[in-house]
């Protein structure tokens, strides 16, 4: 491509994109690979290699191309496809073979999806921009391709999945949703191994929803009652019910021995007014100029769901707090706080898991790799061998007037690079 941005250059990357996405509309997933490669040519690339993060963002995992003999896997900690995914930002380094090699991440709006690796002879303004719209593109792909083939999901495995995991991750919403005035992120473990744990948070242009549960027990049976729970909810919510209106027979009905706790929670973009309903769960954290506020959200809870039947005209406790811009709201289940390390017999506690998060945002990081980042932390507490599941849920209300907003790249502003070229983004 050439080294100056044009109008001409613009138009054929627009024509590219488009069949790009003409011929991905009958294409099996699995062959986005062959895709992108019957395409480079245009595109001006040398090669084009889509890394999926995995279940556990430890990892991300390239897409099997029949050039490959299997797939390549780059540990997110410890390299710059780890780097860009991390910080949600394009990094350049030089490969092996003299080629550029631009890293972008690959967000489904402001999820992470994985990253992209662009080898091409030359970086010019086009070509980044040009780059810069096929990462979307592959997002959107690999998203709604996902939804009906194994292709990506098994990619996304580094170890076997158990059946009440497998019941649970297929309940479970985008870890992250978001807006310019709202990012809501989830974490949850050991993801291969889940049970009773859930989380759910829905969108609109004026409300955040948002739920955690917790059902009892550490079996089959736990996941199927987190499963059923959260879908009363969605379904209560969808038919048009909201706090005070939703309530759940389903558990006592179908598990009479069994319960779940849980906090269902709405937030009013608009006015910041939290409301929330807590059913037999520990207490919402509220963090505000990255200090915890004590006590600001403590409230009674009301029994879990299964414990005492809910009928129609039941008066629920919603309890309202209004927050103000830059507030974080942290739901999350006992197995975050009461993971105990098996060598000292030590908690997790509350005050070592707000403080992490706290530095965390503090030194700049996202909410998504905050967490990310902080269940790691509670899987090495337990050496990687957690008793109970341990699910975090973060809010952030970032109205457009304040500074906070989420985390999306900028704008990649480096002069034209040409094969064999020092570039000043490389190292680690």
């Amino acid at each position: 491509m050439g080294g100056r941005t044009s109008e001409g250059t613009t138009g054929r990357g627009d024509m590219v994109l488009g069949r790009i996405l003409q011929e991905s509309h009958r294409m099996a997933p699995d062959e986005l690979p062959a895709l992108l490669r019957r395409h480079g040519e245009a595109l001006g690339v040398t090669r084009l290699t889509v890394y999926l993060a995995d279940v556990q963002q430890q990892t991300l995992v390239a897409l099997p191309d029949e050039r490959t003999e299997q797939p390549r896997s780059v540990a997110v900690e410890s390299s710059l496809a780890g780097w860009c995914y991390r910080t949600m930002s394009p990094r350049i380094a030089t490969s092996d073979s003299g080629d550029l090699t631009l890293w972008l991440p690959v967000l489904d709006g402001i999820e992470r999806v994985g990253v992209l690796s662009v080898q091409a002879p030359v970086l010019d303004t086009a070509a980044l921009e040009l780059y810069r719209s096929l990462s979307p593109l592959i997002a959107m792909i690999v998203t709604t391709k996902g939804l009906y083939s194994d292709a990506y999901t098994s990619t996304k495995r580094v170890a076997p999945m158990q059946l009440p995991a497998e019941m649970v991750w297929a309940s479970l919403a985008p870890r992250t949703v978001g807006s310019h005035t709202v990012t809501s992120s989830a974490v949850l473990e050991p993801a291969y191994n889940l049970h009773g744990d859930a989380f759910d948070h829905t969108l609109n242009s004026s409300t955040l929803y948002t739920v955690i549960l917790d059902a009892m027990g550490h079996d089959l049976v736990s996941g199927l009652i987190a499963s059923v729970a959260l879908a009363a909810y969605r379904n209560a919510r969808r038919n048009g019910a909201n706090l005070e209106e939703i309530v759940d027979t389903s558990v006592s009905e179908v598990f009479p021995d069994r319960y779940v706790t849980g906090v269902f929670s709405s937030l009013d973009l608009v006015s910041g007014q939290l409301s929330w309903l807590n059913r037999g769960h520990p207490a919402p954290l509220l963090l505000r100029d990255h200090e915890p506020v004590p006590g600001a959200l403590e409230r009674d809870p009301e029994p879990p769901l299964g414990l005492g039947r809910d009928l129609p005209g039941t008066e629920h406790r919603i309890h309202r707090y209004h927050l103000e811009p830059g507030d974080r709201v942290l739901l999350y289940t006992d197995g975050v706080t009461e993971a105990r390390s098996p060598r000292t017999g030590e908690l997790f506690g509350e005050e070592r898991f707000a403080g992490f998060v706290i530095r965390a945002l503090s030194a700049g990081e996202s909410a998504p790799e905050a967490l990310r980042r902080l269940v790691h932390a509670i899987l090495a507490h337990q050496e990687d061998r957690l008793t109970d599941d341990a699910t975090i849920v973060m809010c952030e209300w970032h109205p457009s007037q304040h500074s906070s907003r989420p985390h999306t790249p900028g704008p990649v502003t480096t002069p034209p690079l040409r094969r064999g070229a020092r570039c000043p983004a490389a190292g680690t």
